[in-house]
This record gives structure tokens, C-alpha cells and sequence, in this order.
């Protein structure tokens, strides 16, 4: 079988040094691409990898950069901004799209063009990362337990510091507001809409609702309408929150963007080694049938930075090594519902 040629853009970013850094020790040789020169050559040059340097916005030089690759995982964000002019060319030269984003536009964004990726027969798949492959999996599985559910719940408990381009995400969210699924139909409402105690592994714990990538995804790996996403704050946390929701329409301002996301330039770098490695996640989840039945499951995880760096290269692995048929794919659709605890120090304790 002829080697295929893989990407990853933003191989100079915070995530996309740690997938190289593992790709490596996978015995992977993957393309290093990015925007910035001097610390893509910088990174060709330690690691013997071919590397190649172009912007988004340069169409002509986009194209030329993914002649004979066949997939890219894209890994430059905000993906709001950046996932489209890739998702375009991948189309147009039939190669595979990955990325790491969490972001519903996205999510929404890549499905709206599910017909033409099976014309391209180009797999289009965000969130190949902590966003969303846990929860996607956790919902096919608890799905998989009930199988008439009509509501889903999603939660998890984060530790850890943020790199800079979440944090730059979690900025572009603040003026978005929150969303959850009604009814089959994405409602978008005011930030901290809901509240209420989850019952983590470890025990219950306040949490609010998010714009999480499951609002989007999980509807189309279960087919469940009604779905909610929360993430388990501190009360002050909330407090915060819900004063932001007065001061929305000045968030969404781009002189304020640009000058919260500068001030995260200068003060954030993401999480050292030890501290991932002292990170652990907590998740839990529940389905609900209209007759009144329930399941439940928590489940633990690695750092989200490290379950990104696994979930993202088995899939490349996986496309490497399969003929996948074009379209629009979810985790759980394209690697199964036990893909997430395939991975190391992922653990899933189901309760009926």
C-alpha cells in the first residue's frame, strides 16, 4: 500500500506541539504546516519532518500546500474563523478534514456540507479531540444502554490551565450566550441559563449549562432531541457569569475581543507536563426514555490536552489505514461508542 501524506495545521500552536511530539514517537511522519514561518522550520528541523508554510487566506498557495495529502488535521484556531477556507479545500482536492474544535458554528457549519463531502467522498470530521470524543462516545453509549431515550445530559468537571487558543475560544464564547437542543431545533440562551448538581464519580457538584460541541453533535450521532451540556463551576464562578450577561452585546464588540485575546497572548501558555499529568477529568451523563426510564455513567479521563493528542492520532491512524466513505462524521459514528475508553487511563462506569 502506497504511504499517504497527512497534515497538521498549526503544528506551531500549543496542541498541534504536542501531536507532533507524539506522532513522533508513533513512528508517524506527518506534514508540518502553519502561518508562522520561523517556528514551523524550527520545528521541521528538530523533528526531520517535511514542512510547508502558507496562509488561509492565500487560496492559491492553501491549494499547492495540500496537493497529495490525503488528510489534514487542522489544528489552528479560533475555528470559527479558520475551519472554513480549509473545509472548502480539502473539498475541492478529496482530502479528509479533521480538526480540534469545540465550537456548535463549526460543528454546524462542516454538516451543512455533508452532501457534498460524499460527492468528494472527503471525510469531514471536527472535534477529534477532548472536544468531543469522551462525550460523544459517553452519549452513543448510554444511547446504546437505552436506546429509547429522548432527552440526554451531559456534564463534566475540568482541572487544569487553558492553552491560548481555548482560552481565545472561551472569549469568542462570552458574546455568543449559551445554546442547548430542544426539541431537535439548537436554542441559543443567556449564559448560565440553567444550574444544577451533578452527581460526579467523586461527588455532587455545582454546574451550569454550556455551548458544548455535544449540543450539536450529539443529536446527530443518538438522534435525541433534547439535549443539555453543563460544566460544574464555583459559585463565585457563576456569579461572574451571569453579571457577563449585561455586558453581552459589549463583548461581542472586536475592538474588546482583540484586546482580551492580546492580554491572553501575553499571560497564557498552556499547561506544563506535570500539571497534565496531575490533571484529571470527570464526566457523567444520562438518558431519559418518555416512559420514565434512565441511565447513567460517569467517566474519568486523562488532561483534555492528553486525550486530544490519543483521540486525534488514532483517527488519523485510522484513516491511514481504512477507506472510510465521504460525509459527515461524528466520533462515535466513524470509531464506535467504545472508542473514547479505548484510549489510556479512560475509564466508564455504567448505572441503570
Amino acid at each position: 500500500m502506497k504511504k499517504k501524506t497527512w497534515m497538521i495545521y498549526g503544528a506551531n500552536g500549543y496542541t498541534g506541539q504536542l501531536i507532533v511530539k507524539e506522532a513522533q514517537k508513533r513512528g508517524l511522519k506527518p506534514l508540518l504546516a502553519g502561518r508562522n514561518d520561523e517556528s514551523i522550520a524550527a520545528m521541521a528541523a528538530a523533528t526531520g519532518f517535511d514542512s510547508v508554510v502558507f496562509e488561509l487566506e492565500d487560496k492559491v498557495a492553501l491549494h499547492k500546500a495540500l496537493d497529495g495529502v490525503s488528510i489534514v488535521l487542522h489544528c489552528a484556531g479560533p475555528f470559527s474563523a479558520t475551519s472554513q477556507p480549509m473545509i472548502e479545500a480539502c473539498l475541492e482536492k478529496g482530502c479528509h478534514y479533521l480538526d480540534i474544535t469545540g465550537e456548535i458554528s463549526v460543528f454546524a457549519n462542516a454538516h451543512r456540507q455533508s452532501d457534498e463531502a460524499r460527492l468528494a467522498d472527503v471525510v469531514l470530521m471536527p472535534g477529534v479531540g477532548f472536544d468531543v470524543v469522551p462525550t460523544d462516545c459517553l452519549a452513543a453509549t448510554l444511547v446504546k444502554a437505552l436506546p429509547a431515550a429522548t432527552t440526554l445530559t451531559l456534564a463534566f468537571e475540568a482541572s487544569g490551565a487553558m492553552s491560548p487558543g481555548t482560552a481565545k475560544t472561551s472569549v469568542e464564547g462570552l458574546a455568543g450566550g449559551g445554546c442547548v437542543r430542544t426539541d431537535g431545533k439548537l436554542k441559543w440562551v443567556p449564559l448560565a441559563w440553567k444550574t444544577r448538581e451533578i452527581p460526579f464519580k467523586h461527588g455532587k457538584r455545582l454546574a451550569v449549562t454550556i455551548p458544548w460541541g455535544d449540543v450539536f453533535t450529539a443529536y446527530i450521532s443518538t438522534g435525541i432531541a433534547s439535549v443539555e451540556v453543563y460544566m460544574s463551576v464555583k459559585p463565585s464562578t457563576l456569579l461572574g457569569m451571569k453579571r457577563l450577561r449585561m455586558v453581552r452585546p459589549l463583548l461581542a464588540m472586536q475592538w474588546v475581543q482583540n484586546v482580551m485575546k492580546r492580554r491572553i497572548e501575553k499571560s497564557i501558555t498552556g499547561p506544563e507536563f506535570g500539571e497534565r499529568q496531575n490533571s484529571k477529568m470527570e464526566l457523567w451523563g444520562e438518558v431519559k426514555s418518555a416512559d420514565g426510564r434512565e441511565v447513567s455513567a460517569t467517566m474519568t479521563t486523562p488532561d483534555g490536552y492528553d486525550v486530544t493528542v490519543w483521540a486525534s492520532l488514532g483517527i488519523v491512524e485510522y484513516l491511514l489505514t481504512h477507506d472510510v466513505e465521504g460525509g459527515f462524521y461524528t466520533p462515535s459514528m466513524l470509531m464506535g461508542p467504545d472508542y473514547a475508553a479505548s484510549l489510556p487511563g479512560v475509564s466508564i462506569n455504567i448505572k441503570s
